[in-house]
């Protein structure tokens, strides 16, 4: 197996090992916020969470639709801090209408995924889903092992050089 093949097979599992994601935002001043949100994820790569409409990242997504999802191997299964391995995507976020058919199908994968919390959170009508188109991203799985994602195949990685990074 050649070190791409390699690579390409733990980018196809390496978001099945979180249960959050990481989201960074921007308000309409261009100020930007971090924060996170538990996801579910459909074979398109389209990542869903299901938010509070009270949040300021909510409030930054109605704004300004442009989302930037991290996902990051944690701190103490990392060989090197520098260089830990993660997966960043470019989306765009669209509200899901509530009790939509396709609301009411990713609520079932929150259910199935969280359990009972889904069943409460339901009953707040500020909560919403959001679905995070990715255009793009990047997956680094260390120092000079970076890849592009490009948004037309995002099951395909592209290798990262030095004369890209220019």
């Amino acid at each position: 197996m050649s070190q791409l093949e390699k690579v390409q097979a733990e980018y196809e599992k390496f978001t099945q090992q979180f249960e959050s994601v990481i989201i960074s935002t921007v308000n309409a001043e261009g100020i930007p916020n971090a924060s996170y949100a538990p996801f579910v994820m459909d074979s398109s790569q389209n990542i869903y969470i299901y938010v509070s409409g009270l949040s300021t990242h909510t409030k930054n997504i109605y704004t300004n639709p442009h989302v930037c999802v991290l996902f990051i191997e944690d701190e103490a299964q990392a060989n090197q801090i520098f260089a830990r391995r993660r997966l960043s995507f470019d989306c765009q976020a669209n509200l899901i209408e509530r009790d939509t058919d396709q609301w009411n199908q990713i609520v079932a994968h929150f259910q199935q995924r969280f359990g009972e919390i889904i069943e409460m959170l339901r009953s707040l009508n500020d909560f919403r889903i959001f679905q995070l188109t990715p255009s793009e991203g990047r997956f680094v799985v260390g120092f000079g092992a970076a890849y592009h994602i490009r948004g037309d195949n995002l099951q395909q990685l592209v290798q990262i050089t030095a004369k890209d990074e220019r």
